[in-house]
């Protein structure tokens, strides 16, 4: 009994000193959670409220073009409270989670240099976790030879070989096994005897808040702004794209929109209710695993958001911020 309660006494100095160090560290705040459920409204009326600035947290964001198809802010709401790491690519150009990390770190000293607080908001929650827990990125090694060969294999063929630890962390992250981009990297780390998953050092105490709805809302959410969006031409974006020609290959890895629309003007569909039907499938399932990456986070403040959402989040912050 005796070395049971001085272990407890142990954590307990251990945890709290964990505690004092992280409330001295620099202050963040995420709004995180999947496709169509309000973030960016969300993120923009906390960080205007909060003196905030937004970093995008969105893999498909950081590429210049196909605005309508990723979701990107309007020009007025990127006035109403300054926007960052949106176009900063060339579609097609690399962009790894190490790039967004430092890029996303550098940004953030920037922001607190204007005595500003530093909002991440968005979807890729690799993205968000590589900054606010600190992943310790290593450099990836690149062997030309196996990029070349693995390049060539059909997605079947890179999927076929995966070592049984890569398809368990393909699928612990949620990541699609039809992203080929992904599955090479694993298959190239693991060639390697890399490491596949990160070691933490915080660098900063975040504050994490969660949006979330129903299951019914959500996909009814999903359906209206793909309804919308459709509506504003984003098939023309992508019509544009291909006729200025543009690379079919880069559309497919991108997934989701680009793909279904590439396929749509390529004639896969029989009609426009075929692909919006199939697409809307896609996008809600894509948010099915959006949830359950971040639903294995229990730091998250998950927002009601069919009660007084905006009163909870500010309380949330303000204790936070100790305001």
């Amino acid at each position: 009994m005796f070395l049971t309660i001085k272990r407890k006494r142990q954590l307990t100095q251990i945890l709290k000193r964990r505690r004092i160090l992280t409330n001295k560290l620099p202050q963040v705040i995420a709004i995180v959670g999947t496709n169509a459920s309000g973030k960016s409204a969300v993120g923009i009326e906390l960080a205007k409220v909060f003196n905030g600035e937004i970093i995008s947290a969105d893999s498909r964001q950081v590429y210049r073009g196909f605005d309508l198809c990723c979701g990107k802010v309007t020009d007025e709401e990127s006035q109403i409270v300054p926007h960052h790491l949106l176009d900063v690519r060339n579609i097609g150009d690399c962009f790894s989670v190490a790039d967004y990390q430092t890029m996303a770190c550098s940004i953030i000293t920037q922001i607190l240099q204007r005595k500003r607080i530093p909002f991440i908001v968005g979807g890729t929650g690799l993205y968000v976790s590589s900054v606010i827990k600190g992943y310790l990125m290593r450099d990836e090694s690149v062997e030309i030879e196996l990029r070349d060969k693995l390049d060539k294999l059909s997605l079947k063929d890179l999927q076929e070989k995966l070592t049984p630890e890569g398809r368990a962390f393909l699928a612990s992250n949620s990541s699609e096994f039809q992203n080929r981009r992904r599955i090479i990297r694993v298959i190239e780390k693991t060639a390697h005897g890399e490491p596949l998953y990160y070691e933490n050092t915080p660098k900063y105490n975040a504050l994490q808040l969660g949006i979330t709805w129903s299951k019914e809302t959500l996909h009814k959410r999903i359906d209206e702004r793909l309804d919308a969006r459709i509506e504003r031409g984003m098939i023309d974006e992508v019509k544009e794209y291909l006729d200025q020609g543009g690379d079919q290959k880069v559309l497919y890895n991108l997934g989701l929109e680009y793909r279904y629309i590439l396929w749509y003007l390529t004639g896969k569909f029989h009609s426009i209710t075929d692909f919006k039907l199939e697409l809307s499938r896609a996008i809600k399932h894509f948010a099915k695993r959006q949830a359950t990456w971040f639903n294995r986070d229990k730091s998250i403040h998950w927002l009601d958001m069919n009660s007084d959402y905006s009163s909870q989040s500010r309380s949330l912050i303000s204790d936070f911020l100790e305001l």
